[in-house]
């Protein structure tokens, strides 16, 4: 271990010696105090939000991401090309000591300039809290600057699925189609089903059942939010939609429901406060929505409808939060030095940045994976696209997804701008399968790439 903080003590030295850590936190600072210098917000709590946590949040992310990319390219490929290595590597220090140095060497690094950004980001918050109008201060406090843990309804995937592959089979038997496009099919009528799960007709009544769960215990005399999404096909002319809700069984527990139809906008969420103890003995939940309008409403069963309760506060949801920030820093950290093991700077550097889009766009690969082919369909007909390439590239990206799924799951700076609550479990998790499963299997390959190295023909030839 002395051997390891020997290493990670020369890469913090190489860092001050080029004024790296100097250069990024001064680049951190202006992006912590100077974006919300520059846009203004509107002076409502969401305004706020937007501008204080996840704009500064989303900039010193990206910044750190980079430069940790850099560094660990850097600090490594250089020294090889450069010879600097060789003088290290005849020292009493194996390769393996050498690469876990360097990395710790800018993870701790990134802990710094994480801690100082972090710490600049919620003292800013507090004072600029204190300048907006007294309601959207409240409203602050109660949807944002807190952590909420969320419940919603069990998942109705399988019955979707069970219904869907009914009706594929009895329309394989009456309409046969080509092989090739029985998954677009199926595609087709599984969301027709899923529509029936989601589509609220007009005059007609919607009914959500929501287990609390074990937070049931801690409820009792709590206030709750329920947060709401609904779509339409059909626009009106105010823009608006009319909503009655009722939550709670009549005669079983407290019942509340509206006074007045609430005139709620489409493709957006809205939250708002219900009564305390309105759930049953068993946590029990029961929320029902009637719809008035002249015309058909959808929630989208994923983001539908979601009942938030207060779990705890905000300065501890905001340091796990930023402790999820740091397993992505140490994951770019291996990536780095993986591609560095083996790489020239430059090349190592692309690589690096290559394998981080690809990443990033795993939206993009969903969509390839979900519709079963690369190339786009027919959208007049219906009709999928089809490629030779289907074979080996769908394959590939449901793997990318896979991998990327076990960081991507994980959004810190979405949880915190909308008062989530991030618990150790997630963070927990977030530790195992960022840094240890998937950093360490960069780790492992990177180990063995720089072991199987001719550091003494890298110079000139790389």
């Amino acid at each position: 271990m002395q051997r390891i903080l020997a290493i990670a003590w020369l890469t913090w030295k190489a860092a001050l010696r080029f004024k790296l850590f100097l250069v990024i936190a001064t680049l951190l600072v202006l992006a912590v105090v100077g974006l919300p210098l520059v846009i203004k917000d509107d002076g409502t709590a969401q305004g706020f939000t937007q501008i204080i946590l996840t704009y500064t949040l989303s900039a010193i992310t990206g910044l750190l991401g980079l430069s940790t990319l850099w560094l660990a390219c850097g600090t490594l490929a250089r020294d090889i090309e450069e010879c600097q290595i060789q003088v290290v590597a005849t020292k009493p220090v194996a390769r393996w000591q050498i690469w876990l140095g360097k990395w710790l060497g800018i993870v701790t690094l990134n802990a710094v300039l994480l801690s100082l950004s972090g710490a600049c980001i919620f003292s800013l918050l507090q004072w600029r809290a204190g300048k907006l109008p007294a309601a959207e201060q409240q409203k602050l406090r109660e949807e944002i600057l807190v952590a909420r843990g969320s419940a919603k309804e069990a998942s109705n995937e399988q019955d979707i699925d069970l219904e869907t592959d009914r009706i594929l089979q009895g329309r394989l038997k009456t309409s046969p189609v080509e092989k090739v496009d029985v998954p677009e099919v199926r595609r087709q009528i599984r969301e027709g089903v899923k529509a029936d799960y989601q589509l609220v007709p007009p005059s007609y009544k919607r009914d959500w059942v929501i287990d609390l769960g074990f937070a049931r215990n801690y409820l009792h005399g709590k206030p709750l939010q329920l947060r709401v999404k609904f779509n339409s096909a059909n626009k009106s002319a105010s823009g608006t939609f009319y909503a009655l809700w009722q939550v709670g069984v009549p005669e079983k527990t407290k019942f509340w429901r509206t006074d007045s139809p609430m005139s709620l906008a489409p493709d957006t969420f809205h939250e708002f406060a219900i009564p305390p103890d309105l759930f049953d003995e068993k946590g029990l939940l029961t929320i029902s929505f009637v719809n008035p309008n002249q015309t058909a409403l959808l929630f989208p069963l994923d983001d539908g409808m979601e009942v938030l309760y207060p779990e705890g506060g905000f300065a501890l949801n905001f340091a796990r939060g930023l402790g999820i920030i740091f397993c992505w820093m140490a994951l770019l950290t291996a990536l780095g030095l993986a591609a560095a093991s083996y790489l020239s700077f430059p090349v190592a550097t692309f690589f690096a940045l290559a394998m981080m889009l690809v990443f990033l766009s795993s939206g993009t690969l969903a969509e390839s994976v979900e519709s079963g082919s690369v190339a786009a369909g027919n959208e007049e007909t219906g009709q999928a696209g089809h490629s030779p390439a289907d074979l080996v590239l769908i394959p590939a990206f449901k793997g990318v997804l896979a991998i990327a799924g076990m960081a991507n799951h994980f959004s810190p700076v979405d949880s915190l701008s909308t008062g989530r609550s991030i618990t150790w479990g997630e963070l927990g998790r977030a530790v195992t399968q960022i840094v240890f499963l998937l950093g360490g299997i960069l780790a492992l390959a990177g180990i063995i790439l720089f072991n199987r190295r001719e550091l003494a023909t890298a110079q000139g030839t790389q």
